[in-house]
């Protein structure tokens, strides 16, 4: 059942097509918010999960937006504001992994990695900084990478690290309109980010490197994104939550 009080509240999923960003969205949903579907390239996923959304008695809608793009991300809140009113919740998940050791990571990869990553997540929070109601919940994806430090990982760790940095920044500078800004960062998860083009036994090491067991499931990373979007979780600003079973 939809929490009390969050009928009226509207969030903004980027990336939400699938994966962990499909999972959150509908988690959000079924906690009661109004939910924008982000994407960019896949609006038959992306409608998929806002059928999936409206069948359980939620209320949701697809958007196309490129979040590299400020006037797209601004754009991409002009159409919440008109479908649902102001906006409560931005979950900057979207992001895009290409790893290679530095030494052969190309022009065009490093530029696409800061884009979408950075970027993309820096279009998001300048936006809701203006735009979000005052006692609204920004939260950030980062990863467990950071810390772990795998190698042919350093670009897309540094995109994530620079967004824990503007992570802790921002919270103090909403923190005066009751404004939390956190991030979560996943560990390994079930999705084709991590799954595509692993072997069997590559996927084994890692899960034998981790001390529950197994790697994630979306739904594990949607329920500590629905805590940090919800009431309970007024106190928690500036925080980094590293979701991954312990491996780090």
């Amino acid at each position: 059942m939809p929490e009390p009080g969050y009928s009226n509240k509207t969030a903004i999923v980027t990336g939400a097509s699938k994966g962990i960003g499909a999972a959150i969205a509908r988690r959000l949903a079924a906690d009661g918010f109004q939910t924008i579907v982000n994407y960019a390239s896949s609006p038959a996923e992306a409608e998929a999960v806002v059928s999936t959304i409206i069948a359980a008695g939620g209320r949701a809608r697809a958007v196309r937006a490129d979040v590299a793009d400020p006037a797209a991300v601004s754009m991409l809140f002009d159409e919440a504001e008109s479908a649902f009113g102001p906006v409560d919740v931005l979950v900057n998940n979207a992001g895009i992994m290409k790893n290679a050791p530095l030494a052969e990571v190309t022009d065009a990869d490093f530029q696409r990695l800061i884009a979408v990553n950075l970027t993309g997540a820096f279009n998001g929070m300048r936006e809701a900084a203006r735009r979000l109601r005052d006692g609204g919940r920004i939260v950030n994806f980062s990863t467990s990478i950071i810390g772990y430090y795998l190698p042919a990982h350093g670009v897309y760790a540094a995109t994530k690290a620079a967004v824990e940095a503007l992570t802790h920044t921002l919270a103090k500078e909403l923190g005066g309109r009751g404004i939390t800004v956190n991030a979560v960062a996943p560990g390994p998860v079930a999705t084709e980010m991590l799954l595509t083009g692993r072997p069997p036994e590559l996927i084994q090491r890692v899960v034998d490197d981790i001390p529950l067991g197994r790697v994630g499931e979306p739904d594990d990373i949607a329920r500590v994104v629905s805590f940090l979007a919800g009431v309970e979780s007024g106190w928690i600003n500036g925080q980094v939550i590293r979701v991954n079973g312990g491996r780090n």
